[in-house]
C-alpha cells in the first residue's frame, strides 16, 4: 500500500476517529483545545489507490524559548497500523512533514501494549520478597509484533530513554491498570475484585454513600477535593480553568466525552473523579478525596458507580490509567497499584514514548533544560 500524508480538518478527523473501536482522548481533535499553550496540527494518512482514509494525528507543537523551532508531540498517537509490514511507510512521511512545520524534535507514544499481567500473578509478585518490579514478573501475555514494532522503529533511528523516554510536556504512563469488559458479565467483574474491595462498596452501601454525576457548574467543587488530594498527596495540582477549559472542550466536540462523579454521605461530596470516553475504551483521568468520610468508602463505592456505567455503555476496557511498575511495599506509589490491584483485572505495558532528533543539537540542548527543570 503506497501512503499520502497531509493536513486534514478537525472535522476529518473527528470522523475518522468515530469510526475505529476507539482511540486515546488524545488523539482526539478537542484534545488540541484542552493543551492550549501548544498549536495544533491534525494529520491523514491516505490510501493512494482507494483515496480512503486509514490513519490519523493530532500533533501537537511546543516552541522552544526565544526561536522559532518546536518539540512536535503525538501523545498515545499517531492513530495507524502499527502492525503494519511497511511501517517505515507510514513513519517516513510524518517526519518530513514535521521537519517542515519547523519541528527539531518529535516525540509520540505508539498505543502499542507489549505486556499484560494477571492481578493474581502481581499478588504472588508482591508476596515474593526477590520481585520487585512488574518486569521481574513472567507475563500472562506477551504481544510478539509489538517487539518487532520497537526493533524496526530503533532501526529507523528512533530513541528511548531508560525509563521510557523523559522529555518536554507532559510524559504519559508507560505501566496501566484496565478491567477488561469485553465478553464479560458484570457479576463477573464484581466476583473478581478481591474481598476488600467487595467488602469496602458493601460498606459504602450500608452507610449509605451515594454516587452522583455533576456537571460544569459542580467543577469548583471538584477543584476543593482535588486541591485537599494535591496537599495531602504533594503534587502540584491543576487549576480550576484546566478542568473548566476541558470539560468545554471534550463535550462540544462529543456531548459524552467527559463525566464528573460524586461519592457523597449525607450530603457532603467526600470523593470525586472525572471520566473520559472515546468509543470502547473508558479511563477513569483524575480522582479526588476529602481527609475525611474514609471510613464509608466512598472511593471503592463510586469506582463501582463508574465501572458499571462504562459498562452500560458497551465500554471493552475500564482504564485507571497510570501505576508505577515497582512491587515494592516501600515505595511511596505502592498503595496506587494495591488500590487497583483490587479491581481484578489486569497491569499492561505500552510500548513507551520515542524520540526522534530532527536537529540533534537543539534535541540535546532540550534534555539538557529539562533536566535542569
Amino acid at each position: 500500500m503506497s501512503l499520502t500524508l497531509r493536513t486534514i480538518s478537525r472535522e476529518q478527523h473527528l470522523a475518522y476517529i468515530q469510526s475505529l473501536p476507539s482511540a486515546s482522548h488524545m488523539q482526539v481533535p478537542a484534545w488540541s483545545d484542552v493543551k492550549a499553550e501548544w498549536r495544533a496540527e491534525n494529520l491523514g494518512w491516505f490510501d493512494d489507490r482507494t483515496s480512503e482514509m486509514v490513519g490519523a494525528g493530532l500533533v501537537l507543537y511546543r516552541q522552544l524559548p526565544k526561536i522559532k523551532r518546536y518539540l512536535a508531540y503525538l501523545p498515545e498517537g499517531p492513530v495507524i497500523n502499527w502492525f503494519a509490514p511497511n511501517l517505515q511507510e507510514w513513519i517516513e512521511p510524518m517526519l518530513a512533514h514535521l521537519k517542515q512545520q519547523g519541528a527539531f524534535s518529535v516525540k509520540m507514544g505508539p498505543p502499542v501494549i507489549i505486556r499484560r499481567w494477571e492481578a493474581t500473578t502481581i499478588k504472588k509478585g508482591i508476596q515474593d520478597p526477590d520481585v520487585k518490579r512488574l518486569r521481574d514478573l513472567e507475563a500472562d501475555f506477551i504481544e510478539p509484533r509489538a517487539f518487532e514494532v520497537a526493533d524496526r522503529l530503533r532501526r529507523m533511528g528512533w530513541q528511548q530513554g531508560e525509563d521510557g523516554g523523559a522529555g518536554f510536556g507532559d510524559v504519559q504512563p508507560r505501566y496501566v491498570y484496565q478491567v477488561p469488559l469485553a465478553n464479560r458479565s458484570l457479576e463477573e467483574v464484581h466476583k473478581n475484585f478481591n474481598q476488600l474491595w467487595r467488602r469496602n462498596i458493601k460498606k459504602a452501601e450500608k452507610a449509605g454513600v451515594e454516587v452522583v454525576q455533576g456537571g460544569y457548574n459542580d467543577l469548583p467543587e471538584w477543584q476543593r477535593l482535588y486541591e485537599i488530594t494535591a496537599v495531602r498527596d504533594h503534587f502540584r495540582p491543576r487549576p480550576l480553568s484546566y478542568f473548566e477549559r476541558m470539560w468545554t472542550a471534550l463535550n462540544s466536540e462529543d456531548p459524552n466525552r467527559m463525566r464528573l462523579y460524586f461519592a457523597r454521605h449525607n450530603g457532603v461530596n467526600l470523593s470525586a473523579a472525572t471520566m473520559l470516553i472515546v468509543g470502547g475504551h473508558v479511563w477513569y483521568s483524575y480522582g479526588a478525596s476529602d481527609n475525611i468520610g474514609r471510613e464509608v468508602r466512598p472511593s471503592n463505592a463510586m469506582q463501582w458507580r463508574m465501572l458499571r456505567d462504562a459498562y452500560a455503555l458497551g465500554a471493552t476496557v475500564y482504564d485507571l490509567r497510570g501505576i508505577s511498575d515497582s512491587l515494592d511495599e516501600t515505595d511511596h506509589l505502592f498503595g496506587l497499584i494495591q488500590f487497583k490491584v483490587g479491581t481484578g483485572g489486569q497491569a499492561a505495558e505500552y510500548l513507551g514514548e520515542w524520540d526522534f532528533p530532527l536537529n540533534k543539537l537543539l534535541h540535546k540542548a532540550l534534555d539538557i533544560y529539562m533536566s535542569r527543570r
